[in-house]
């Protein structure tokens, strides 16, 4: 049966208004990170592996002229000269510095002129028709877009050195890690992997289909910063035993010997987070460890990483229905009782936290808190199609990058679903990426 016509004219508008909060949501955050610092320290490159934060800034700016300005409204190029500037594929990001950027004032006019333009068109764009702006798609892939930027922005914050410029709350203390068990079983079976209903789901998520999943263990929790602190002790850093050759050879290039951030001193572990030196919080997930430390991990524990299905799997499964959720908590979007995301909190939460967000079988913080790396190469799934452009997913499948699920306390919930998925190298440590561990059940 059809709805009405007023049924589906109140479906747009709350579409309309759910893209138009996305994009003002992510602006705001983009505002806080690029205000909280002098002038100097958002034009400078505080890491080559980063971007100055004025190149992000108007990169944001930028991504939103070309796609909803200029795609989805038909409009002229307001700044056509410096499309070539800030495209993130022509210029690495150790050579941004050097190009002629718009200057912080100038970038924030643009930015602002820009989303002014936006505004206007989403009021009266119909959005249904053609696939860009059916269900407003290109709005909310451009508040993504805009949101994991806002992270990179993070991780240059936390890159950064001098005193801290950003606070926020601990996360609330609701952890009862100790009391739960350490693993959880996930039954054998079919599930449905990936998306095809998700209106905002990028395309490396689609389409749904079918994983036949073997019977596995995995971790109830995150691994903790006091769990890996024995893997270390064990002298998880100097045997070769648990790691891949790749991974041992850049331990050894580059004197690994604890996460990044981590520093011993007086016989306690100590940690730098966001300008703040503090003692490593045991109960807290681990974060800040590349794919061959969680893999060397794994190793030493007798356990490995979960592959990408299994993950999913354990997130979105509800073995009584047979059906597969949004989230491990259900089809609601989340709140603050769910998961811990938006940069609430600057930091993991204790495992065990977030007792409303475990899956059906009891996995908990499968959402937010850290990134989670998986096994598994970013690989299309079956039936793949790009769109709207190679360049988001395509360009980067193979084995050169390895998979992270759930996403960290740095995503935005618009950027952050049970089908979502994250790619890295395996070297890549300033990211927020922790990991959990898993096993066959046989």
């Amino acid at each position: 049966m059809t709805a009405p016509d007023s049924d589906r004219t109140l479906d747009r508008e709350a579409l309309r208004r759910r893209a138009e909060q996305a994009l003002r949501a992510a602006r705001e955050r983009t505002h806080t990170l690029t205000t909280c610092v002098d002038e100097p320290d958002l034009t400078a490159q505080h890491s080559p592996l980063m971007s100055p934060l004025v190149w992000d800034l108007a990169h944001i700016g930028n991504q939103e002229e070309q796609w909803l300005l200029r795609a989805v409204g038909g409009h002229d190029a307001l700044r056509p000269e410096i499309d070539s500037i800030y495209d993130a594929f022509e210029h690495p990001r150790a050579e941004r510095p050097s190009l002629p950027l718009l200057a912080p004032a100038e970038a924030r006019g643009y930015v602002h002129e820009v989303r002014g333009r936006v505004l206007d068109i989403l009021e009266r764009i119909e959005l249904r028709g053609a696939p860009l702006v059916d269900a407003g798609f290109a709005f909310g892939m451009i508040a993504q877009h805009e949101q994991q930027h806002d992270e990179t922005m993070l991780i240059t914050h936390q890159l950064r050195r001098g005193p801290a410029a950003l606070t926020a709350p601990p996360p609330p203390d609701t952890a009862d890690g100790a009391a739960l068990p350490e693993e959880v079983l996930v039954p054998g079976g079919p599930f449905t992997m990936g998306t095809s209903a998700e209106p905002w789901a990028l395309d490396n998520e689609r389409p749904a289909h079918q994983r036949l999943v073997p019977a596995f263990h995995i971790d109830t929790t995150p691994v903790t910063n006091g769990a890996y602190e024995r893997f270390i002790a064990d002298g998880g850093y100097t045997e070769r035993r648990w790691w891949t050759a790749e991974g041992w050879a850049y331990v050894r290039e580059h004197g690994l010997a604890a996460p990044l951030f981590w520093r011993r001193e007086g016989g306690q572990w100590l940690r730098r987070r966001f300008g703040v030196t503090e003692p490593v919080p045991p109960g807290e997930p681990v974060v800040h460890v590349s794919w061959y430390e969680a893999d060397a991990y794994a190793r030493w524990a007798g356990r490995r990483l979960p592959t990408e299905e299994e993950w999913e799997k354990a997130a979105r499964h509800d073995p009584v229905s047979g059906r597969s959720r949004r989230y491990p908590w259900g089809d609601a979007d989340p709140t603050p009782d769910h998961a811990n995301l938006g940069q609430r909190h600057l930091r993991p939460a204790p495992a065990g936290s977030y007792p409303r967000g475990a899956s059906p079988l009891g996995v908990r913080q499968l959402i937010g808190d850290v990134w989670e790396w998986t096994s598994s190469d970013f690989l299309p799934y079956p039936g793949f199609r790009a769109f709207p452009y190679r360049e988001y997913s395509e360009v980067f499948f193979g084995p050169a990058y390895k998979v992270l699920r759930g996403g960290s306390f740095a995503v935005d919930e618009v950027a952050c679903r049970g089908t979502f998925r994250n790619w890295d190298l395996p070297v890549r440590r300033q990211i927020f990426s922790g990991f959990r561990t898993a096993r066959d059940a046989s």
